[in-house]
């Protein structure tokens, strides 16, 4: 069984091939024709749409909600809702205040929110197939949380305000809690703790804040008889040792983690580590022999076992059926699969793109490269950085937003030489690669731009 598989997997023991989790998201109502909005409000749907996932994609491992906003809209956030992509976070109620601890926030209960809504569709999923696949209860979390509900003031907080920041954590950690219990009574073998923000923060910032609240999430989930993972998206790749020491079963990554390095580092930890078939270039946008070639070399250049193949994160809404379908194929089969591409070589992407001559520029462009700010947590926080120097300085400077999901800005993105999500440059130039800019750095920066042409 597919389950016990993923099961052996997390546990470090010797298994006939790696695990296949594909982290639908989304792209789960689409299958049945249903919006994000619909899949995510909706038991019935949201049930449907896991069984057509079920179905279609034949997983060992199958997470029931991905939508890393259920905590921040029960503790006060306004939501923006899209008919592709999960909600984001619209509103921050604790941005702009004077810092303190207790905040307004109330715990979540049962009763709360969605809540009711996922543990009817999570029951009724262990009932059906529960023996035949691991299910996963996807947990917002506490960094990312904070965010949500601090906005951008959590990254000066981090400098300014320590004590503040270790108490709304702690707050943020105990919601993680109350969440826990929820998904593993309503039977979820598997309790990922999605925190996409990790990977925009300083290491010395992750140990000094961030160490012991996940120490006490992983040490609480293993109390409870159930398998964790941590789930950090962008790039990761200097928290990773971090991430190990905190204790999960696994730890999960994007693209924009060289897989190999990071597994080495997880393999001395003996944690399973899990990735990272690219959401955009990939999934979206390539073909059925790009998702089993880029499987079977991932497959092949790493040491077998502890490692469980899947999406970098949850799958863009539109992602082509025959493409998921593909990855499956080749996850449950390589063998079969590495025949079936052994003269495969991918398309090269050949879209000419104009950059704008920075030499010329009338005022100070700030270009955000995101995978989208609407589906991305880390991307949505530096975009909104971004936006919040466009509201300071106006017309003064020009603020744009290029999507991943979009053919041309991938090819601009590699002509930059951008090599990871989100980054930010200023005039043409890298500033911010996965590390959010607090609001005097940004600032500091633009009047720096602003200065040179007085």
């Amino acid at each position: 069984m597919g389950r016990q598989l993923l099961i052996d997997t997390m546990k470090h023991k010797k298994t006939e091939r790696a695990p296949w989790v594909p982290f639908s998201g989304v792209h789960a109502g689409m299958l049945l024709g249903y919006t994000a909005t619909e899949v995510l409000t909706d038991a019935d749907k949201l049930y449907d749409s896991v069984m057509e996932t079920f179905r279609l994609y034949s997983p060992d491992g199958l997470p029931v909600i991905f939508d890393l906003q259920v905590e921040a809209e029960i503790l006060g956030c306004k939501l923006m809702w899209s008919d592709d992509c999960p909600p984001s976070v619209a509103d921050h109620p604790l941005e702009g205040k004077e810092p303190e601890i207790p905040c307004s926030c109330k715990l979540p209960t049962e009763e709360s929110g969605r809540i009711p809504v996922i543990l009817n569709a999570m029951r009724r999923l262990k009932t059906e197939i529960g023996e035949k696949t691991a299910l996963y209860g996807l947990i917002c979390g506490p960094f990312t949380l904070a965010s949500h509900l601090r906005g951008s003031d959590i990254f000066m907080d981090m400098v300014e305000e320590e004590e503040y920041v270790t108490e709304l954590l702690d707050f943020c950690a105990d919601a993680a809690i109350r969440m826990i219990d929820f998904y593993i009574d309503a039977g979820m073998d598997v309790i990922a703790v999605v925190d996409p923000l990790v990977s925009q923060i300083s290491p010395g910032h992750f140990e000094e804040f961030l160490t012991e609240p996940f120490k006490a999430l992983f040490d609480y989930i293993r109390s409870k008889g159930a398998l964790s993972s941590f789930f950090v998206c962008g790039n990761a790749t200097r928290q990773i040792e971090n991430m190990c020491k905190t204790g999960p079963d696994g730890i999960s990554v994007d693209e924009n983690v060289a897989i190999k390095p990071a597994k080495e580092i997880s393999d001395r930890y003996n944690i399973a580590m899990g990735g990272n078939i690219p959401l955009t270039t990939t999934m979206l946008h390539g073909t059925q022999q790009d998702n089993m070639k880029y499987i079977i070399d991932m497959l092949d250049e790493l040491t077998p076992g502890n490692f469980i193949v899947s999406p970098g994160c949850d799958m863009p809404y539109h992602t082509p059926v025959e493409n998921a379908v593909a990855a499956a194929s080749a996850a449950r089969n390589p063998d079969e699969a590495r025949k079936m591409i052994a003269n495969y070589t991918p398309a090269v992407l050949n879209i000419p793109v104009d950059l704008p001559d920075y030499t010329a520029l009338e005022r100070p462009l700030i270009e955000v490269f995101t995978i989208d700010s609407e589906t991305c947590a880390a991307c949505t926080y530096m975009m909104e950085a971004a936006l919040d120097a466009k509201r300071h300085f106006g017309d003064d400077i020009d603020v744009i937003e290029y999507k991943y999901t979009i053919k041309e800005n991938i090819a601009r993105t590699a002509k930059m030489g951008i090599k990871n999500l989100p980054t930010m440059c200023v005039n043409g130039e890298i500033v911010w690669i996965s590390i959010i800019p607090n609001r005097q750095q940004l600032f500091d920066r633009i009047q720096k731009e602003l200065n040179k042409t007085e």
